[in-house]
C-alpha cells in the first residue's frame, strides 16, 4: 500500500497543493518552520482522521480561510482507496472513503496503517504514563477494532464512576450499589484491555531489542516492561477493596487507566540514564518495532513517516538507520531534513527509488 497522490487546500501553511509521490521514498528538505511537518500532519489526518500536532481540528485551517481539505489516493495490491478529509469552521468534520462518509471515525482506523517518528516522541520518555498508554492504545487500535470499542466503553464508564464519586462528596451520601454497576463494567473491559496490552508488549519486545542492538551495534542493553494493577490479581476485587479510598479521594484509583510502560537503559530509567542520542535511538527502535508488528498483523505494510530523523544521532547510528530504511521490509517512506547537502549524501547511499522535494513558502519544488 502507498499514497500516490496528495492534495491540500487551505491546510495550515498550504493554500493549495497537488503532488505525485514515489511509492518508496519521499524526502522533504527545508528550513525549520516552512511546512515540512505540516505535510506529515496531512498524511496523518488521512490515516487517523485527526492531527498529531494540533489539539483542535479548526487549528488546521489556514489563517483567514473558512475550511480545509485533504485528499489522498492510496494504491493497494488489489484496489484503490480515495480518502477525503474536510472541515468548515463551526461545522462537523467529514471523512469519506471512496465518496462514502463514515458514520463513526472509529470505523476508519486501521484502513491506512501508519507509523510516525518525530521529535514529539520524546514525550514518551519525558512525560507521564498517559503518553505511554496513548502509545499502546494507538498501535493496538490500528489492527484490533474490538480493543478500540472496549477502550471507548471503558473510558466512558470511568468518567461516569468518577462523576458519581464527586456527587457523593457534594451530596454527603454514599450509594455502593451504584458503584458496583460501574465496577463490574470497568473490571470486565479492563481485563480484556489488559490482556491485549500484555500480548502486544510481549510480541513487540524482542523486535524492539533487535532494532536497538542493530542501531547501537550491540553496545547497549535496553528493556521495556508493562506495569499494570491487573498483574496483582482480579480487578473487580481490587476495585471493591478501594471503594472507601476512592470515595475519600473522589476519583478511581484502580484500573487499566493507570497502566504504564517502564523504559530502561542498562537497568535504569532511560529518562535519567540516557543521553539525547540514546533516547532518540530508543524511540526510533520502538517505532521500527511497531512498524514490523503492524506489518505482520495488518493486511498491508504501514506508511513510515520519519520527521527530523537524524537530529541528535551520531554518524554511526545514522549509517545503521540508513541500512534499515533501504531494506525491502519497509514500504513507502516519508523523510524530512533541514540540510539539503546532508540529505543528498544520505540518498546517494540508499539504493532505493525516491523523490526529493524542497519546501518553501507553502510550496513544493521537486529537485
Amino acid at each position: 500500500m502507498f499514497l500516490s497522490q496528495l492534495s491540500l487546500i487551505n491546510f495550515k501553511t498550504y493554500s493549495e497543493l497537488d503532488v505525485s509521490l514515489s511509492s518508496r521514498l519521499n524526502c522533504f528538505v527545508g528550513n525549520n518552520g516552512v511546512g515540512k511537518s505540516n505535510l506529515f500532519d496531512a498524511v496523518y489526518y488521512l490515516a487517523f482522521g485527526k492531527s498529531w500536532l494540533n489539539g483542535t481540528d479548526a487549528d488546521s485551517i489556514r489563517h483567514e480561510e473558512d475550511f480545509f481539505m485533504i485528499r489522498g489516493d492510496f494504491e493497494f495490491d488489489d484496489r484503490q482507496e480515495k480518502i477525503h478529509c474536510g472541515l468548515k469552521r463551526d461545522q462537523k468534520k467529514r471523512i469519506t472513503r471512496n465518496d462514502k462518509e463514515y458514520s463513526r471515525l472509529a470505523d476508519h482506523i486501521g484502513l491506512i496503517p501508519l507509523v510516525m517518528v518525530s521529535p514529539a516522541d520524546s514525550s514518551l520518555i519525558q512525560d507521564g504514563s498517559e503518553e505511554r498508554r496513548r502509545y499502546m492504545n494507538g498501535v493496538i487500535s490500528q489492527y484490533d477494532h474490538q480493543y478500540l470499542e472496549d477502550l471507548m466503553r471503558y473510558n466512558k464508564a470511568l468518567i461516569q464512576r468518577n462523576r458519581l464519586l464527586k456527587e457523593f462528596a457534594r451530596g454527603g451520601y454514599f450509594d455502593e450499589e451504584s458503584l458496583e454497576m460501574w465496577d463490574h463494567q470497568m473490571a470486565m473491559l479492563g481485563e480484556r484491555i489488559f490482556t491485549r496490552r500484555k500480548e502486544f508488549i510481549s510480541e513487540l519486545l524482542p523486535v524492539f531489542r533487535y532494532y536497538y542492538e542493530f542501531i547501537s551495534q550491540g553496545k547497549e542493553k535496553i528493556d521495556l516492561t508493562y506495569r499494570s494493577q491487573a498483574l496483582r490479581g482480579d480487578l473487580a476485587e481490587q476495585m471493591r477493596k478501594a471503594r472507601e479510598r476512592d470515595r475519600s479521594l473522589q476519583f478511581t484509583t484502580i484500573g487499566i487507566h493507570r497502566d504504564d510502560l517502564i523504559l530502561e537503559l542498562a537497568g535504569y530509567p532511560i529518562k535519567q540514564q540516557g543521553s539525547q542520542g540514546q533516547q532518540k535511538t530508543y524511540l526510533v527502535s520502538l517505532k521500527m518495532a511497531q512498524f514490523e508488528f503492524l506489518a505482520q498483523v495488518a493486511s498491508s505494510r504501514p506508511l513510515l513517516l520519519l520527521d527530523d530523523l537524524f537530529d541528535k544521532l551520531d554518524k554511526q547510528r545514522v549509517t545503521q538507520i540508513i541500512k534499515l530504511v533501504s531494506d525491502n521490509r519497509f514500504g513507502q517512506i516519508f523523510l524530512t531534513d533541514t540540510n539539503e547537502q546532508h540529505l543528498q549524501a544520505i540518498l546517494s547511499e540508499i539504493p532505493i527509488d525516491h523523490k526529493l522535494f524542497r519546501v518553501a513558502d507553502g510550496q513544493l519544488f521537486e529537485i
